[in-house]
């Protein structure tokens, strides 16, 4: 993505200047992005604290039954391609915002 703005110096030369800082900072799609960007941080660390769950309730039921839960395993898996489409979106990867706004909830690994 181009910011820049053409500009004439008196000079009668053409050349490339950036968009004034000024005007980024009026930018709205800008604003309304770091908006999501928070509420996204936000699921990042609920998300966090549910996948620990699932380790936790993984590893003991392997502990007592030496066999893996197939629902938690399904679970860790939406939650890992959930995660990973957080931090697309956070770090400005994709402009497609994870669920519960752009997309459906993962129910596998990522495509990208």
């Amino acid at each position: 993505m181009n910011n820049e703005i053409p500009s004439h110096n008196d000079t009668g030369n053409s050349r490339q200047q950036p968009v004034s800082m000024k005007e980024n900072m009026k930018n709205r799609s800008t604003w309304r992005r770091l908006f999501f960007m928070v509420v996204m941080v936000l699921l990042y660390s609920v998300s966090r604290v549910v996948v620990g769950m699932v380790v936790l309730l993984q590893f003991f039921w392997v502990l007592f039954t030496a066999a893996t839960n197939e629902s938690l395993e399904t679970l860790g898996q939406s939650l890992a391609t959930y995660t990973y489409q957080l931090i697309l979106y956070l770090t400005f990867n994709t402009e497609e915002r994870p669920f519960p706004f752009d997309l459906d909830w993962p129910d596998g690994p990522p495509t990208r």
